[in-house]
């Protein structure tokens, strides 16, 4: 009884670090020491990275939404489970990149030079756009705009 006891053990350990390890919330992104998945530069600007996480429970981290965008053109998208962006308005919070509004406006830079920026909703973004002119973007919108 005492080996099976501990065999059983064993296993629902190794099954309950298999379970945990497949994920798919957000993963802490570390400003400063994280790198940016498609340009290899560290993530520093904690009002423009993304990330998504896999079916897998697989996180990727970017510098910015266009890294992460440009990354989109490279994989199969059924195989993301959740698309994060920075909230401009709330440094460091990641909000639902399918339900943000897009801003590319030359007078707010981001990391990657494409001037893409993404807000909590629509009116956050109208309100940044007023101040800073450029143009707003849905999801759908952005993704078409850097599809290759």
């Amino acid at each position: 009884l005492g080996n099976t006891m501990k065999t059983y053990s064993i296993l629902l350990i190794i099954f309950c670090t298999l379970l945990s390890g497949c994920n798919n919330s957000p993963k802490p992104v570390s400003n400063g020491a994280d790198s940016c998945h498609l340009c290899k530069m560290t993530i520093v600007d904690k009002q423009h990275a993304a990330q998504f996480m896999t079916k897998k429970g697989r996180s990727y981290a970017f510098d910015a939404a266009e890294c992460m965008l440009n990354h989109l053109n490279e994989i199969d998208r059924n195989t993301v489970a959740l698309f994060l962006i920075n909230d401009y308005n709330s440094p460091g919070e990641f909000i639902d990149a399918t339900t943000a509004s897009y801003l590319i406006s030359q007078n707010i830079p981001s990391p990657m030079g494409e001037y893409l920026t993404a807000f909590n909703d629509q009116g956050a973004a109208e309100k940044a756009q007023a101040a800073n002119e450029g143009e707003v973007f849905s999801w759908e919108e952005i993704q078409n705009k850097f599809k290759k």
